[in-house]
């Protein structure tokens, strides 16, 4: 066939086209079980970082088994979901169903002596979904740690929500108010409380009054779902002491 020609040129292309989407879909295709593995375990250190774990991938499955000594599914009533992995569930997707149909997963941990509850995180920034996970100590009320994450907020402004100055505002800080009622953890705009634990507030970003509504607004919706369990577990803890 003449290699100047335009019938050769046109097989070469499609030809050259199919190689590529071979390839390409090969690539992919092996590599997908390896990108979930890192996704299942970069998911096992954060959870593990709200309560002062920091560990590597390699490490991060044997912590978790070590440390997070229950993880529960629940319905909004607080009951256990047993036939639901608490793991495996997908808030994207749960909050996309009536909160009545919703799964709540939570973890419980054991670290040097003490209790936890690490609650999974998910809710709206200025530009696309916000997340993370938030650990209380075992009062259910007192902040061990957070971690943060976003998919497209802005650099330098709302993506310092992953930043550790950010996150460690929010430790030994309240989510219930004084009258017990949960208002999680506000983050205010010219917040002037210094170093106070007690009034649910931490300082924001400056110029991410957005996202930091948003973090606001995650922290309290996502936590009230956990109430019914929270109350459980305390009327549980207050009978056995």
């Amino acid at each position: 066939m003449n290699k100047n020609s335009n019938a050769y040129t046109f097989i070469f292309a499609i030809a050259m086209v199919i190689i590529v989407a071979v390839t390409l879909s090969f690539t992919a295709t092996t590599l997908s079980p390896l990108q979930k593995e890192n996704v299942r375990k970069e998911k096992m250190q954060s959870i593990l970082s709200t309560i002062g774990i920091q560990t590597d991938r390699e490490n991060a499955e044997e912590l978790f088994n070590k440390y997070i000594t229950e993880q529960i599914s629940l319905d909004y009533k607080g009951e256990v979901k047993t036939d639901v992995n608490a793991f495996q569930v997908d808030l994207a997707k749960e909050l996309a169903k009536p909160e009545e149909e919703q799964t709540f997963p939570i973890y419980l941990a054991n670290f040097e002596g003490s209790e936890y509850y690490i609650a999974p995180l998910r809710g709206n920034g200025l530009w696309d979904a916000i997340w993370g996970y938030i650990a209380l100590k075992d009062d259910a009320n007192t902040v061990k740690g957070v971690i943060f994450d976003h998919k497209g907020e802005t650099a330098g402004l709302g993506a310092e929500i992953t930043t550790d100055w950010f996150q460690q505002r929010f430790v030994d800080e309240k989510i219930f108010d004084d009258n017990g009622d949960l208002v999680g953890v506000n983050v205010v705009k010219g917040y002037s409380g210094g170093n106070n634990k007690d009034d649910n507030q931490v300082d924001s970003i400056s110029g991410a009054t957005i996202t930091c509504d948003g973090v606001t607004n995650m922290v309290e919706n996502r936590l009230k779902n956990y109430l019914p369990f929270f109350k459980k577990r305390q009327e549980i803890k207050v009978v056995t002491r």
